[in-house]
């Protein structure tokens, strides 16, 4: 396995930026991939949030096995934490989000409206690794209000915190995505660089889609049968070059002299699976964490 090493900089100060600014919110909502519950939460902000009432996002849950969500949503509510399923790009979820940030702070808002600050706004702080849906997420949650959180498909667009005012009552702050400053554990760095999380150029492109392809036939063999018309020869025990050359054959990237384009058939394959073209996927099982 290819070590990963990135942490940036600017993430560093982030991290310290982040600190300062807690104090300004009441409640945080962490961002994570369905896909990878465990990989996509940086354990670094766990530290950093402490005791501050938190609700966690499984975002892109409509690439992800719903039957394996429902088991992560009951992992975190025996640790007494709330995690509610969403999509950013759709909304789906997100009338729940609302409705728990209200929930987790109803005694705190009591006091305020003790103390006659009826309807003060209750602030939100939303954390995540890069590119797993913050900006996504806001402007779906503002609509079409102006100052759009910057969207592009790669990490690290946002670079400074900005306020979002949601509806009356409701303000978001949104921070530049954090990594920690290593991978301890490769396999977590390996699933953040199936799902984008980590710039492509950290790995090499083949590398990761051999692991990739050996993950999936482990838990879903019949996906990657179904789309791309493998024969018996691969199974469970293939090693993923086995997998992937099989897989350029068939959909036909050869180059000069007959042989496969396995940098063409990595992309595709990792492209594919982004897209959730390969059905809907998680690669962590609550179980197993």
């Amino acid at each position: 396995m290819q070590s990963i090493q990135w942490f940036p900089g600017h993430m560093a100060k982030t991290r310290r930026k982040i600190t300062e600014d807690l104090k300004l919110v009441d409640v945080v909502a962490e961002i994570v991939d369905a896909r990878i519950p465990y990989s996509s939460a940086n354990p670094v902000l766990r530290n950093i949030v402490k005791n501050k009432p938190k609700i966690i996002l499984l975002n892109k849950s409509d690439v992800a096995d719903s039957k394996e969500t429902q088991k992560w949503i009951n992992k975190y509510k025996e640790k007494s934490e709330i995690a509610i399923p969403i999509d950013c790009k759709t909304g789906r979820g997100l009338p729940q989000f609302k409705a728990a940030i209200r929930e987790a702070l109803k005694d705190q808002i009591a006091v305020w409206d003790s103390k006659g600050m009826i309807g003060r706004p209750i602030r939100i702080m939303v954390l995540g690794i890069p590119n797993v849906g913050k900006s996504s997420l806001i402007n779906k949650l503002i609509k079409g209000a102006k100052g759009k959180a910057e969207v592009q498909d790669k990490p690290g667009v946002t670079r400074q915190n900005r306020w979002f005012t949601v509806e009356k009552g409701l303000e978001l702050l949104d921070t530049p995505g954090v990594l920690w400053p290593k991978f301890e554990d490769q396999t977590v760095g390996e699933k953040l660089a199936f799902t984008g999380a980590v710039k492509d150029q950290v790995m090499d492109i083949e590398l990761l889609a051999y692991r990739l392809l050996e993950n999936l036939m482990q838990h879903y063999p019949s996906a990657v049968r179904t789309r791309y018309k493998l024969d018996d020869t691969v199974n469970e025990k293939s090693a993923g070059h086995e997998i992937l050359e099989q897989i350029g054959r068939k959909r036909g990237m050869l180059i000069s002299g007959g042989e496969i384009d396995l940098e063409r058939a990595s992309i595709m394959v990792v492209d594919e699976f982004r897209a959730g073209k390969l059905g809907k996927i998680t690669l962590e099982r609550a179980d197993e964490f």
